[in-house]
């Protein structure tokens, strides 16, 4: 197939991320700072691939000037990261910050800033404080709710005067629906009504800590924005057919809506209170703090997009023994024909970033928003080296510019779309995958202590942001 030359507006960002506990490491931690994933990989560090996990993870800790080095070689706009929690703080119920923490993110913003890299600051990446989850049920609780706000006060005090682009949390959905709708990861306790309370109370406490942003005047005194990182996951339904419409319309209202609606719309679909209700599942909540989402949106919306989710209608009946789950007016449906990423198990199919473009624009008002992750995990990489030691992933590239390629498509439609932001600057950990499949620009040579190479990903990735231009699949779509 041919190629085709896209533009890349001038004015859209093009970076990375990568998150706290997936790339700091343990040195400096207190035996009292374990959040959620440090408990986790200590109590079943078995089901870690090779058993990495975060104790080391990139030792990004102590070699952060040596990566955002590398980030401004490679030409990055924007880094997206996280504060950690469960670390920033010595005391959660008093929020005392620990210092020696503090002043270690104090240093990392400073460098990105002083190599020309605007921070991108998310609150919460899974970092959930393990003493919370233990002594008050994490976010089943209004108490973490609480202490969690007091976080984000410390955090806004001590950077806000450099920050310009703040997040409550990355992929608020993702923890409880492992834990307490699947059970498929620690602590295994399936309670569907546990796992609504902790997706209500993490759109409420986005919503209180908009509301704590606006009290400081963060916009008007240093020109910053706060949002929240999302992933919603684009769906098809297998046919046109009403029963197949109906099970992916379900998928979306349980699994996207109820993160999209109150963050955009200030509003919980009357839909999902219906079925909540029917269901027995309905989360504990008061009208004010209805009343506090619906005056604290967000300014903006940060979308993780990797993968379709492709659902068919139920066919077979429910177990009516077993505890409610959304999959009871749905199934998953596996497309005859699809494309994968067979390290991984996930679909590729760029036709997603136009989707959700098209949605964010006619659904949600066209808000601000952009790609917070997109990127492509692959095992072994390191049989693509060519005789100069660099990681051929041509696949990466490939992946890549297509996903730009639909994206951009949808941007000269109108949507208000600012920027795409690769999953993963450097390889780094996954829960349970941990370094299985590496998704970085920049390969973590495990068997080198560690050390940082390039690889043909972050040559190419450094030409597109230079020349604003690349070459991609020419399927017509651009025409």
């Amino acid at each position: 197939m041919e190629k085709v030359a896209i533009k890349i507006p001038e004015d859209f960002i093009l970076g990375a991320a990568l998150s706290a506990w997936q790339s700091e490491g343990w040195s400096g931690k207190k035996d009292t700072q374990d959040s959620y994933l440090d408990l986790w990989y200590k109590e079943n560090k078995n089901v870690w691939h090779n058993g990495y996990g975060p104790a080391v993870a990139t030792d990004f800790r102590n070699r952060f000037k040596e990566d955002v080095a590398l980030m401004k070689e490679i030409g990055l706009t924007h880094f997206r990261t996280s504060i950690n929690w469960s670390r920033f703080l010595t005391d959660y119920e008093t929020a005392t910050v620990d210092e020696e923490y503090a002043n270690y993110i104090d240093d990392v913003i400073n460098e990105l800033i002083d190599n020309g890299i605007e921070p991108m600051i998310c609150l919460e990446h899974y970092e959930l404080p393990a003493k919370l989850l233990e002594e008050y049920g994490g976010w089943a609780s209004k108490h973490v709710l609480e202490l969690f706000v007091k976080y984000a006060e410390k955090v806004f005090d001590r950077y806000g005067d450099r920050v310009k682009h703040w997040f409550t949390f990355n992929e608020p959905v993702v923890v409880q629906t492992r834990v307490y709708l699947d059970a498929i990861r620690w602590p295994f306790e399936q309670n569907t009504k546990k796992w609504m309370q902790w997706n209500y109370h993490k759109g409420l406490a986005t919503a209180r800590v908009v509301q704590l942003f606006k009290e400081k005047d963060l916009k008007a005194k240093h020109g910053a924005k706060i949002g929240v990182i999302l992933n919603p996951e684009v769906t098809y339904a297998r046919s046109s057919a009403p029963h197949d419409q109906k099970a992916a319309e379900m998928y979306d209202l349980f699994f996207n809506r109820t993160f999209l609606d109150p963050a955009i719309k200030g509003e919980y679909p009357k839909q999902l209170f219906d079925l909540m209700d029917k269901h027995g599942i309905t989360f504990d909540y008061t009208e004010e703090e209805l009343s506090i989402i619906k005056n604290n949106t967000v300014d903006y919306v940060g979308i993780n997009l990797y993968f379709p989710h492709r659902v068919q209608a139920r066919t077979s009946a429910w177990n009516e023994a077993i505890p409610f789950h959304p999959s009871y007016y749905y199934e998953k449906f596996d497309m005859p024909g699809k494309k994968m990423n067979p390290y991984r198990g996930w679909e590729i199919y760029p036709q997603i970033m136009y989707d959700m473009a098209m949605r964010m624009k006619e659904e949600y008002g066209n808000i601000e928003w952009f790609i917070a992750e997109n990127g492509m995990g692959v095992e072994n990489e390191k049989r693509f080296k060519n005789e100069s030691n660099i990681i051929q992933d041509d696949y990466r590239i490939e992946f890549i510019a297509e996903h730009l390629k639909w994206l951009l498509k949808a941007v000269k439609e109108g949507a208000n779309c600012t920027g795409y932001m690769l999953w993963a600057f450097s390889d780094n950990v996954s829960p349970m995958n941990a370094f299985k499949n590496r998704y970085g620009l920049v390969e973590i040579d495990l068997e080198d202590n560690r050390n940082r190479h390039l690889k043909k990903s972050a040559y190419w990735y450094q030409q597109i942001i230079k020349e604003r231009e690349f070459l991609a699949l020419d399927d017509d779509i651009c025409k």
